[in-house]
């Protein structure tokens, strides 16, 4: 069975990239329904255009649907759905019992694959909706690979697991911290992010006294889980039964997106090609160290984390390289790269150049010609897009990286 790797695509940008980077498969959310209110998300032009990028690619295509749904969210679901259809989707993401009996209903070729938002963490439930017709079930993140293995030994569907990204403080994202501090309501798309806020103690005789958890200059840090990261551990989850491996992070950059799927695409193909003589390779954890993450942890796989597998003190996010531009066009009669930029980057930079497929290399920056056609010594204004001369030919939605 070929391992699935499923990607984000918080717009039509990242689709592309995801899918040129080696996804599978890529998750996204339309304008309704889906719980990542914060992310580009897809009109349904765009969506329409993506599925259609992405099954060029022979890519599938798969659109969230998994909010909890009120009385009033279920008038507009029917044409939603059928639009879906229309355009080729190739499977819903629900957590919602009633959307799915209604998605069964109306829709019953329609493949349905049930959110980690519904908390699957035995095989009696897994058991209970694959009888309902689920195709698939994304499994909680709170479950160790022994019970990963065991509910595979029980059911036929396909499992699938969150292999990279955020963790939320709260049980498989169903949060109400964010509706009880700010009225977002996270279990419908509008999460505030309040598990990165910073908190210090207050005592109710003493208001206005802050008293800090665990402090340093840029504060207390008591709900900061670290990110997720199982690129170590491709066989063990395989052996386990998994079918799909998601990577989170439909609200991150396309550089985000780039990086960490391409290390995990070499991680997979190396061991799917030989899995007997496989060998980790130290150079795609440095891949997925170049991009912005808090520390990495890998959460409950091998039994609860505890205080580990929480940030406290100093820096939160970590990266090695800044994102600086994003290749549009390669113009072979000059050996000039047509850059969008994305932050400042100058004469005299070395960069890593990040291809979609194959060796990223090193190279430095020895003009900037702007879209007057005039020479500058920088770049300095965000989406500018100017030439820069490179010198192998260099595929477009190549990366440039600041070292």
């Amino acid at each position: 069975m070929k391992i699935e790797l499923l990607a984000p695509a918080g717009d039509l940008e990242k689709l592309k990239i995801a899918v040129l980077y080696g996804a599978d498969a890529v998750y996204l959310g339309g304008r309704h329904f889906g719980l990542r209110a914060g992310a580009g998300n897809f009109t349904e032009s765009d969506l329409a255009e993506g599925v259609r990028f992405a099954h060029e690619q022979g890519v599938r295509v798969y659109v969230t649907v998994n909010i909890f749904a009120h009385n009033r969210d279920l008038a507009g679901l029917p044409a939603y759905l059928d639009m879906l259809c229309q355009v080729g989707t190739d499977a819903v993401i629900v957590s919602d019992p009633g959307v799915i009996g209604l998605i069964r209903r109306l829709y019953p070729a329609l493949p349905i694959h049930l959110s980690t938002q519904a908390n699957t963490t035995n095989w009696a439930a897994a058991r209970f909706w694959e009888e309902l017709g689920v195709r698939r079930i994304v499994l909680a993140r709170e479950l160790s690979l022994p019970e990963i293995s065991e509910i595979r030994e029980q059911v036929a569907l396909e499992l699938e697991i969150f292999i990279h990204g955020a963790m939320c403080i709260s049980y498989s994202g169903r949060c109400l911290l964010s509706s009880y501090l700010t009225g977002r309501d996270a279990n419908r798309g509008d999460c505030a992010q309040s598990c990165r806020w910073k908190y210090a103690l207050v005592e109710e005789k003493r208001p206005g006294e802050y008293f800090p958890i665990v402090e340093d200059n840029r504060g207390s840090y008591i709900l900061g889980s670290k990110d997720l990261c199982l690129i170590e551990h491709i066989p063990e989850l395989i052996g386990a039964g998994v079918s799909s491996f998601k990577i989170e992070g439909r609200m991150k950059s396309v550089n985000y997106v780039a990086g960490v799927v391409k290390a995990y695409r070499e991680a997979i193909d190396a061991y799917s090609s030989d899995p007997d003589n496989y060998c980790f390779n130290p150079a795609w954890l440095k891949e997925i160290g170049k991009v912005s993450h808090r520390d990495y942890t890998t959460g409950f796989l091998f039994g609860s984390p505890g205080s580990a597998g929480q940030h406290y003190a100093g820096e939160i996010y970590r990266r090695s390289h800044i994102f600086a531009g994003l290749i549009r066009d390669y113009e072979r009669n000059s050996g000039m790269a047509v850059v969008e930029q994305r932050n400042r980057f100058a004469v005299g930079d070395e960069v890593e150049i990040m291809v979609p497929r194959g060796e990223s290399f090193r190279q430095r920056i020895t003009r900037i010609i702007d879209e007057q056609g005039q020479a500058v010594e920088a770049a300095p204004h965000p989406q500018q897009m100017v030439r820069v001369p490179v010198d192998r030919p260099t595929p477009d939605y190549s990366i440039l990286r600041k070292i």
